[in-house]
């Protein structure tokens, strides 16, 4: 199968004592092989300012956004081999964190809300649409590899 690969990159810009003390920035930058580098942090719901940076994309929403992004793209394969056009595909997905009985936070579900927007003489049914969402679910490289629930929202 194939490898895919991401460079993760930090580097402390402050004294050995504060980072002791947590007092360091979480900035971070994720290089993927295509060369796109995207300025990370963590969640400032997670890390309060100044040691998190809002505008960085964080792990979590990474997370969501890669099973969102895996779920749509299987989803239009499945649609073009059932002979159906797809024209438009947005989804406003989110993922909730809750704690393990541990007390270990975790991303406990991410629900999907796909509207899909389709063209040409063949239309899906509702039914239709139920099959399609249920082979990208069970297609997808991402939620294959996840133990988070995964529930899409018509």
């Amino acid at each position: 199968m194939a490898e895919h690969r991401a460079t993760i990159e930090w580097t402390a810009a402050v004294a050995p004592a504060d980072f002791a003390r947590g007092r360091y920035s979480r900035e971070h930058r994720w290089t993927f092989d295509g060369g796109v580098v995207v300025e990370a942090s963590a969640s400032p719901s997670v890390v309060p300012a100044p040691w998190s940076n809002p505008s960085g994309v964080d792990p979590e929403e990474a997370y969501v956004a890669a099973i969102s992004s895996c779920h749509m793209l299987t989803f239009l394969f499945a649609a073009s081999k059932a002979g159906f056009t797809v024209a438009h595909y947005r989804d406003e997905a989110i993922g909730v964190m809750t704690k393990t009985p541990q007390g270990v936070a975790w991303v406990s579900r991410v629900t999907l809300a796909p509207r899909i927007t389709y063209a040409g003489d063949k239309q899906p049914t509702a039914d239709d649409v139920a099959r399609l969402h249920h082979a990208a679910h069970e297609g997808c490289f991402i939620a294959n590899s996840v133990k988070t629930e995964i529930v899409v929202s018509q």
